[in-house]
């Protein structure tokens, strides 16, 4: 087909328009592999950038979506061949390369990573970036050298996606993990994802104290801001951690007491240029250390129509997990309002 459907970003006075719209396949970028696009999903990062909270959106028009799954439509990338099932997250999908919410994608093949076995392509976007950034904590907290015999664990966030995840994660993993967040009525859905405890965001929330009393051996963050540094000072001696998220704010305000006291560690935790080996190592433990009951049990299901409204939910902490999106090719799916670019 010559034109597909795609949710379109473009630039104006007033600042951005935002709509379902016919995408010509001719206006697609350069790239060595063009995929059929099946499911993505929506993180907060999509949120700040459809809504306009925050600059993500470098150029316009642009197809938005930091997250796809399908399969592989054509290529000219020896890697990559046509029916291979894919994934791709970040590499400025949806910020500066045409993004996921499109029936159709054309990507650097150097940019995939194959869909492990037993995964399927609408599971991979129930995870999406956001479980994907999740095992990546999990893991730097490993590597650091926290062990269940370490002590618990705190999830900020824990109600949203990429906390949502860690929960499960980490708890598969024999951590027993507080869970806090800014909903206390999801009280019952956080211990059914396996937290032991559950903290209101409050508790995280007051004037920071260069170091407080010693609760966690470790933590995976996803506000930053007060939260964070009211973690920091909480964390055990020689604990870490692992910091993927400002839902709560860019700013830190802190001091370097936890850090020469306590010798505790802030590992930074990026997902979107991140090396292919890492990539990999992350889906092959999220194949076999994520519940698929409790990922069903986080995950909803939305169409492509429905993303923009999504968006809005997830910034203003409305959505509870996991997003993932049906990329339809049902023309009923769509409204009629859509207009050709």
């Amino acid at each position: 087909m010559s034109t597909f459907k795609a949710i379109v970003i473009e630039k104006n006075d007033g600042g951005q328009n935002v709509r379902l719209a016919d995408f010509d396949e001719a206006n697609l970028m350069d790239g060595d592999v063009t995929i059929r696009v099946e499911w993505s999903t929506v993180n907060y990062k999509d949120g700040l950038a459809i809504t306009g909270k925050a600059p993500v959106v470098r150029r316009w028009p642009m197809i938005a979506g930091v997250d796809l799954a399908g399969t592989v439509e054509s290529s000219s990338n020896p890697e990559w061949k046509p029916g291979d099932k894919v994934i791709l997250n970040g590499w400025g999908l949806g910020e500066t390369y045409l993004g996921a919410y499109a029936e159709k994608a054309r990507v650097k093949g150097d940019w995939l990573v194959r869909l492990p076995q037993g995964m399927s392509t609408r599971d991979a976007m129930a995870i999406g970036t956001a479980g994907y950034t999740a095992m990546l904590a999990a893991i730097a907290l490993e590597r650091h050298g926290l062990q269940p015999t370490s002590g618990p664990l705190v999830v900020t966030g824990a109600a949203g996606g990429v906390g949502s995840v860690a929960v499960a994660v980490l708890t598969k993993l024999g951590f027993a993990v507080t869970a806090s967040t800014g909903r206390p009525q999801e009280a019952d859905y956080l211990k059914r994802l396996g937290a032991a405890e559950i903290i209101e965001r409050k508790e995280l929330t007051g004037q920071v104290r260069p170091l407080g009393k010693e609760r966690w051996a470790g933590g995976v963050d996803t506000v930053g801001s007060i939260t964070l540094a009211n973690v920091l000072s909480m964390i055990r001696y020689r604990g870490a951690v692992a910091a993927c998220g400002l839902a709560g704010g860019m700013d830190l305000p802190t001091t370097v007491a936890p850090f020469i006291l306590r010798g505790v560690s802030l590992l930074g935790i990026d997902s979107v240029s991140r090396p292919r080996a890492d990539r990999e190592e992350a889906w092959r433990r999220l194949q076999s250390g994520l519940d698929r009951a409790k990922l069903a049990e986080m995950t909803t299901e939305i169409g492509l129509a429905d993303v923009i409204e999504a968006a809005r939910q997830i910034v203003e902490g409305q959505v509870r997990g996991r997003l993932v999106v049906r990329i339809a090719r049902r023309r009923s799916d769509f409204s009629d309002k859509a207009a050709a670019i």
